[in-house]
């Protein structure tokens, strides 16, 4: 049950009931700003006056609308859909449970768990270990060091007593089922998955450490030769078949530079399935994922069409493209057969583009 007691000298309620008499004394006044960051609620998404509360895109500040008859300082908010209970008739935050008339979930009131300040309520929500379960939080502890890659706050270097490393990935968008699939049946050349814990808002990942430079970091100092990049291409889709045909077959949908790994000994290592989802018979994408440039035209609606193995077919025509040239093809295309490989990949229609045996073939025949 998540609420809010504002209890600092100046609370949101008095900031805003403090704008709101400005407001009725100045004509004019543009009283729809965020107190704390100044950004215009107008122009953010979903913003209508009329709404109780307000969360600021700008700052992430809970905002509580000034029109509120409500003359306590808690906002009691409903964990299923987000309204707001203590302006619901009848409400009592004393009864320990309220069923919400919004959308009927019946929320468990704790009173040891108020926040007080809307900073401390942010802090536990981006706890990544918030509602996981104890015998996990074990498993986890395992893992120290936390060392930030490439100064991101949700990928971290840990290592085990040991000293072995690993990765630790906090992922807020994820298909659980897909993990946990990968976690018991491993891809070769994708780093294996050793623990998979689901907290309330997040899942902690731990997989393997694979040591070497990503295809990005290659790319933006050189060139690489169209046999060379036609042998990458090739062993990134030699991956991508084991993944497709996995009964049903799992569509990756984020195949790109960075998220491509050549080890020290020269293998590659297809990486993260963040965004992967299984194939099913739909008639679209659901949620639209990708990488611009890299994501197939379906993963944005293009023909209304759900993603198949050939989304990932065409991120490696793009890649291709990118590795000999340094362009995309909408700049510079590939000359000679590597150019014709990566226009068959990247047709607008995915029947159009190669199944994985095919590009594979088509792959090996470049430098023959």
């Amino acid at each position: 049950m998540d609420f809010f007691c504002y209890n600092n000298p100046m609370s949101i309620f008095d900031i805003f009931r403090k704008k709101k008499k400005y407001h009725d004394e100045v004509p004019g006044y543009p009283h729809e700003y965020c107190p704390r960051c100044e950004a215009n609620l107008t122009l953010q998404k979903g913003y209508d006056n009329s709404l109780p509360y307000w969360i600021c895109k700008g700052c992430g500040e809970m905002l509580i609308n000034p029109d509120i008859d409500d003359d306590g300082n808690i906002a009691w908010i409903c964990d299923e859909c987000r309204a707001m209970l203590n302006i619901q008739p009848g409400f009592k935050d004393n009864d320990g449970e309220w069923k919400c008339m919004e959308c009927g979930f019946v929320n468990k009131i704790d009173p040891s768990e108020i926040y007080k300040y809307d900073d401390e309520y942010r802090a536990a929500l981006s706890n990544p270990y918030r509602g996981m379960n104890d015998e996990d939080v074990l498993k986890l502890m395992v893992y120290t060091g936390d060392s930030p890659v490439a100064g991101r706050e949700d990928v971290f270097i840990v290592s085990d007593d040991t000293g072995k490393q690993f990765v630790k990935k906090i992922l807020r968008r994820y298909d659980l089922s897909i993990f946990r699939y990968l976690k018991d049946h491993p891809i070769e050349y994708m780093p294996k998955i050793y623990e998979v814990c689901e907290g309330e808002n997040s899942l902690v990942v731990i997989e393997e450490y694979i040591n070497g430079q990503t295809l990005r970091e290659i790319m933006d100092n050189e060139l690489i030769e169209a046999d060379t990049a036609a042998g990458i291409a090739r062993d990134i889709t030699m991956i991508l078949k084991n993944l497709h045909r996995q009964q049903p077959p799992i569509i990756h949908r984020d195949v790109k530079p960075s998220n491509i790994i050549i080890s020290e000994v020269g293998d590659v290592y297809l990486l993260d399935v963040n965004v992967a989802k299984w194939q099913r018979e739909e008639n679209e994408d659901t949620r639209l994922f990708g990488t611009l440039y890299y994501a197939a035209p379906e993963q944005f609606g293009y023909g209304m069409k759900a993603s198949t193995e050939k989304a990932d077919v065409y991120a490696v025509g793009i890649i291709l493209n990118e590795m000999i040239t340094g362009q995309m093809p909408k700049e510079i295309m590939a000359q000679g057969p590597a150019g014709d490989i990566v226009r068959k990949c990247i047709s607008l229609e995915p029947e159009n583009r190669y199944t994985d045996e095919e590009l594979i073939d088509a792959l090996n025949s470049i430098g023959e």
